[in-house]
């Protein structure tokens, strides 16, 4: 008990048992930095099992799994009869931070570079930091509603598909695979598309797509139009592409198409940028007039029209209008959507719709990005689009998404009465909201952080005709629903009277 190396141990070991790392680990992991710092040598040898659990306090069965885990990793070598003596792999060289760690720790690394480079303002992160109980975001969908149980089983059962193997050492470009014939099925059977599997680009996310369209699509100060309030993070991708943004006013009919036409003239204008079904953040629809005039100026005056169908999914009074795209027999659309909205986001996949010679183009970037891609999520999207388990979850959540929107329209006009004023959408988890009378909705937010609700800046518009904010009610049950609007109020009245 009292050799040399037991003292060491008990000097540089430290194991706490309310950590979520396994107490095995974290004793593994501080031999092994021990082993490399030269505390311990080769050919020293380690405590007995019994020894170990008595110095530490634990069961001994953790020591037989802690030397079995060092073992593995060829740290040491276990010898019937005799003990447990350190080795030294000469591979084992980079050093590893053990958990619980207090002595000797390893020297930060370096905060900045040696070298200059040019940081980058459009991509300056919109994240705010946030630890209150309760939040508003701009309309994201319930993770809670992710069926886990079943996606589990499906998940694993994508993993045993004996093609797998050779979808991963494919080298060769096959023409189309399994994932985007199915996926062209149902775009075309839910979207009223007439679309092929060379008209289609699936990647990560909707982000995603709108970035590589825009390396495909945008040289520097070509002029992007998008509406007079817009998507942040869509701006942000077509700035960081060296486009010039010019704004369009939004009416009751979405985009004003006749501003265009008044104030830009043919081949100066590279694309516009629109939501196929409720524009951003405003949740306004585009109006069937206004999409055949946009469509038609957009062949007359030869520019692409970007078009964002991000809330598809959600559609809950009538039937979602057709987008735009599939209509298209000029070629100037770029259809952008995404598949998989109510499970969970690593379930989820995005597209890009267009002309089979953009498509080709967007590909070669696409590889570089990401050359494999998900096959597992792939192999999984297809089973589910197959089986109709999407179509089945999506019909699921709308009923839930629509109790929640009505019961906030109904919070909202019981608390607020004549202070707030929105326009029911048809779809969507957001609704957009006007204060009368105007106030400062930083001071709103201020307020709001005093009684536990966090509301980010991203979804707070003002300007002196503007005082809004769009309210996302897709991730909060009727509970919590009816709890923020309550502290939304008091917040309002203590702006308003202060």
């Amino acid at each position: 008990m009292n050799s040399p190396v037991n003292k060491l141990l008990k000097q540089l070991i430290h194991l706490e048992k309310s950590n979520s790392t396994a107490v095995y680990i974290q004793a593994a992991q501080q031999i092994i930095n021990a082993i490399q710092r030269g505390y311990l040598t080769e050919g020293d040898w380690l405590p007995g099992t019994r020894t170990f659990s008595q110095l530490f306090k634990i069961n001994r069965n953790t020591v037989v799994a802690i030397y079995d885990e060092l073992a593995s990793q060829g740290w040491v070598e276990i010898i019937p009869n005799k003990g447990t003596c350190i080795l030294v792999p000469e591979e084992k060289t980079v050093a590893i931070k053990a958990t619980s760690q207090r002595i000797d720790q390893v020297h930060d690394y370096a905060k900045t570079t040696g070298f200059p480079f040019q940081s980058s303002f459009n991509l300056a992160s919109t994240l705010e930091q946030n630890q209150k109980k309760y939040s508003i975001n701009d309309g994201q969908p319930d993770l809670r509603l992710h069926p886990t149980h079943q996606f589990s089983k499906w998940y694993s059962a994508s993993m045993k598909r004996k093609s797998l193997i050779s979808k991963w050492n494919q080298t060769a470009l096959s023409s189309h695979s399994a994932f985007e014939i199915q996926l062209c099925n149902y775009l075309n059977a839910t979207r009223g598309f007439h679309i092929k599997s060379h008209n289609l680009m699936s990647t990560r996310s909707i982000e995603m797509s709108l970035y590589i369209v825009s390396q495909v699509l945008l040289k520097p100060n070509d002029i992007v139009l998008v509406g007079d309030l817009s998507n942040y993070a869509a701006n942000m991708i077509f700035q960081q592409s060296g486009a010039t943004i010019k704004t369009i006013p939004i009416d009751n009919d979405g985009i004003d198409v006749e501003y265009i036409r008044k104030h830009f003239i043919k081949n100066t204008v590279r694309c516009i940028y629109v939501c196929a079904h409720r524009h951003y953040p405003t949740t306004r629809a585009l109006s069937a007039e206004r999409r055949l005039q946009l469509m038609q100026l957009a062949k007359e005056y030869q520019f692409a029209i970007i078009e964002d169908d991000f809330d598809y999914d959600f559609q809950f009074d009538g039937s979602a209008m057709l987008p735009m795209a599939s209509s298209d027999a000029h070629g100037v659309i770029i259809y952008l959507g995404k598949l998989g909205q109510s499970l969970f986001p690593s379930f989820q996949t995005g597209f890009v719709i267009a002309p089979e010679n953009l498509i080709s183009e967007a590909k070669n970037y696409l590889r570089i990005l990401d050359r494999q891609g998900d096959l597992i999520q792939e192999q999984m999207l297809s089973e589910l689009i197959y089986e109709g388990e999407i179509h089945r979850l999506i019909k699921k959540n709308i009923i839930i998404y629509k109790q929640r929107r009505d019961f906030l329209c109904e919070c909202l006009f019981k608390y607020f009465k004549q202070h707030v004023f929105w326009d029911k959408p048809s779809g969507g988890l957001a609704l957009w909201l006007r204060f009368e009378p105007k106030i400062s909705l930083v001071k709103l937010a201020q307020q709001a952080q005093n009684m536990d609700l966090f509301l980010p800046k991203t979804i707070l518009y003002q300007d002196k005709n503007t005082c809004c904010i769009r309210f996302g009610f897709g991730d909060l049950n009727e509970e919590e629903i009816e709890i923020i609007v309550k502290k939304l109020r008091a917040a309002y009245n203590l702006v308003l009277n202060g």
